[in-house]
Parts: structure tokens; C-alpha cells; sequence
């Protein structure tokens, strides 16, 4: 999973976003989050940057106050969660459901973040794991993460599922009724060292909910499918530098003027940003031609002078300073080594 780690599915991300709004962040701090580009939320095999869902959270907090994460939690329907959901709805009990989507957490969450499911002779305990986030944001995750849990086994065994225990690791709220309304139970403990839930080890699917083996092992292998074949979401350095090689292609020379509303940003904003990342317009220029000459290079036989100018140089001498600055070599050089 290495290649996911860092990163959350884009049904999460778009539900959080969702609730951002609803909660009254601005759009201009959405926005500015870098990772977050809306047009990638719609892909449900991108993966979304965590830094990016944290800073939502973050977001989330300031506006929404005490009790945020459960509201959260509230709003969306069973089937949100896409995959991870129906693993949970469309099993047995709450041990299959539950450990089910304890194996495949990572279709949701980040693979750093997980869910550990135990049982004995009468309970079942589900706990989340995960990273650590300031004492805010934390306390408010947990809050969302074990109701999405509540909701998701009640979906599924109806009060067959109440809680017989809530833990979280935060401290207890000033009036914690909103947990003890949302859970249905008193027994909930603060400063623990756990973020868990412990319910009836016995609860069954209600009565009339369909359960196919066959489509629990259908779910499964297309669970392993989407953490197989899912991608990281380019990040904004990735789409600057597309940008970069795509004015190239097309005009053989990229000014940052051409780039900036190729981005639909004033070259102004764009210049922020790279200092932003901690980058420069001609850092990335560079990072560009360099790709491009080398795999030209590489890849074809035209002349050094027909490189240059693909690559934006007016003339050979001017692509084979750079290259000695890159390289340490000609770029003749570098051809008869690869």
C-alpha cells in the first residue's frame, strides 16, 4: 500500500468537503488548500493528499464548534462511504461486517489510519488508530470516526448494536449530552488510551436484510481491486509542470505569463504559490527541460539543435550550458552513455 500511504479516497474527502461548507468555511480557505482540486473529486480511483483532509478538519473546527464531528457523521446516508459501506451493510453480523471493513480500511481512510477489530465470548470492540492531530482536531475525528462506525452497524443489526461502551482518548467536553443522545448510552469514558467502541459480539443483520455470500466475496475482491489499482491525485507541483511541458510542446518556450492562465491564475499568484512550495519559476522551467532534453536524448536521434528547441533554447549552446549544469556532461555525451 506504500504507494497510497499519505493519502484518502476521494468519497471521503468529498463528504468532509461538503460539510466545510455546510458549516460555513469560506470558499476562498477551501480554495487554498493545496491537493484539493475539485475537478480531482470526482474520480473515485484518485487519492486525495491527507495534509489536504487534515486541513479541512482544521477548517471544520474553527467554524463548526463543539459537537462538529458528530454532525458531520450525521448527514451523510449509508452508502456514502462507497465500497467500505457495503462491505458493513451487506454482511451477516457486526464480527463479518466489521472485520471485513477493518481488512479494508484503505479504500477510505490512509493506510496509517486503521481499524482493529477484537471480540470475545460478548463483545466485539472496534478501535480506530491512527495519526496523531492536535487535541482539537483529534477530539473531533474520533467523535466523527466512531459514529460513522454507530450508524453504520445500527444500518445493519438496527439497537441490536448499541454501544455498550464508547472510549475516547480526548478529554470530556463541557456537557458531553450530545454523545450520550448520539451513542444512547451513558458509558462513555474520556482519557482513555483508546478510540473504541465495544457492542454485542452476538448482533445479527435485521430480519429481511438480504445476505449472499457470493456478493461478500464479490465486494471483497473489488475492495482489493480499488487499493491494487488506485493512484495519488497529481499534486500541484505535477500539474504545474504538465502545464509547463504542454506550453512547450505547443510553442517550443514557456513564459510564466503563458502558464499562469493556462492555470487560470494572475502570474502575480502564481509566483505566491511557488514560493509557497518553496520552489521558483525557473526551478520548475528548469526541472521541465531537463525531463524533455533527457528523454529526447534517449529516445530518439534528432540533432542537439532540433533538442534545444523543443525544449525552449534558441540555439544548441545555450541547451549545452544547461546540460553541463545539470549533468556534468555534453549532451552528446550523455546520448552515447543511455
Amino acid at each position: 500500500m506504500s504507494e497510497i500511504e499519505g493519502t484518502v479516497s476521494s468519497h471521503l474527502t468529498r463528504w468532509v468537503l461538503e460539510a466545510a461548507v455546510q458549516v460555513g468555511v469560506p470558499d476562498r480557505e477551501i480554495a487554498g488548500i493545496t491537493g484539493l482540486g475539485r475537478e480531482l473529486l470526482g474520480d473515485d480511483f484518485l487519492r486525495i493528499p491527507s495534509r489536504a483532509l487534515l486541513r479541512l478538519w482544521e477548517l471544520i473546527c474553527a467554524a463548526g464548534g463543539v459537537g462538529v464531528g458528530v454532525r458531520v457523521a450525521e448527514v451523510a446516508r449509508p452508502g456514502r462511504l462507497h465500497i467500505w459501506d457495503y462491505l458493513i451493510l451487506g454482511a451477516s453480523g457486526l464480527v463479518e461486517g466489521f472485520s471485513d471493513a477493518a481488512r479494508f480500511a484503505a479504500v477510505m481512510a490512509d493506510p496509517a489510519a486503521t481499524l482493529v477489530v477484537t471480540t470475545d465470548d460478548q463483545h466485539l470492540i472496534a478501535e480506530f488508530r491512527g495519526r496523531a492531530y492536535g487535541s482539537t482536531v483529534a477530539a473531533v475525528v474520533s467523535e466523527f470516526s466512531l459514529t460513522v462506525l454507530l450508524h453504520r452497524a445500527r444500518a445493519l443489526a438496527g439497537h441490536a448494536a448499541d454501544p455498550i461502551r464508547v472510549d475516547f482518548t480526548h478529554s470530556a467536553p463541557t456537557d458531553p449530552g450530545y454523545l450520550i443522545d448520539t451513542f444512547g448510552t451513558g458509558n462513555i469514558y474520556f482519557d482513555q488510551d483508546r478510540t473504541a467502541l465495544t457492542m454485542p459480539v452476538a448482533a445479527r443483520a435485521q430480519d429481511g436484510r438480504p445476505y449472499d455470500p457470493e456478493l461478500r466475496h464479490i465486494l471483497i475482491r473489488y475492495a482489493q481491486l480499488i487499493i491494487d489499482t488506485a493512484r495519488p491525485a497529481p499534486t500541484w507541483e505535477d500539474t504545474l509542470r504538465a502545464e509547463i511541458s504542454a506550453a512547450l510542446a505547443e510553442r517550443q518556450s514557456a513564459e510564466i505569463e503563458v502558464v499562469a492562465q493556462r492555470l487560470a491564475v494572475s502570474p502575480r499568484t502564481l509566483q505566491r504559490r511557488l514560493a509557497d512550495h518553496g520552489t521558483s519559476w525557473r526551478r520548475e522551467l528548469e526541472a521541465v527541460r531537463y525531463q524533455h532534453a533527457t528523454r529526447l536524448l534517449r529516445d530518439t536521434r534528432l540533432p542537439v539543435q532540433s533538442i534545444a528547441g523543443r525544449v525552449g533554447y534558441r540555439d544548441q549552446r545555450a541547451l549545452r550550458r544547461a546540460f553541463h549544469r545539470w549533468t556534468g556532461q555534453t549532451p552528446d555525451a550523455f546520448r552515447r552513455t543511455h
